[in-house]
């Protein structure tokens, strides 16, 4: 069984949390996206972050596009997902093997 920071990984990829959600965007819509990892509509903010010092990242779309949004919460182009989940995903499985 995996304890510490494997079994913390685990429990997020069980949840979806590591791994990018993929969206449909619309042009003009503003979207906030969830910085705090506590959303149960993630990648989308729902509030669950008051009382902590996270706040949403508000964006928008110049036109109409399908994206993957991050959900590790690593990625340098936030809310976009530019694979820095890969090396949790490395972690994991060196833990397992």
């Amino acid at each position: 069984m995996l304890s510490g920071k494997g079994a913390i990984i685990m429990e997020k990829l069980k949840d979806n949390q590591i791994m990018p959600i993929d969206v449909d965007l619309e042009k003009g819509e503003k979207y906030y996206w969830c910085t705090c990892g506590k959303s149960g509509t993630e990648p989308f903010c729902d509030g669950s972050h008051c009382g902590t010092e996270f706040s949403p990242l508000e964006f928008t779309v110049e036109k109409d596009r399908r994206a993957f949004l991050c959900t590790c919460k690593k990625t340098k182009k936030p809310p976009f997902c530019d694979g820095s989940h890969e090396g949790d995903i490395s972690y994991i499985m060196s833990e397992i093997v």
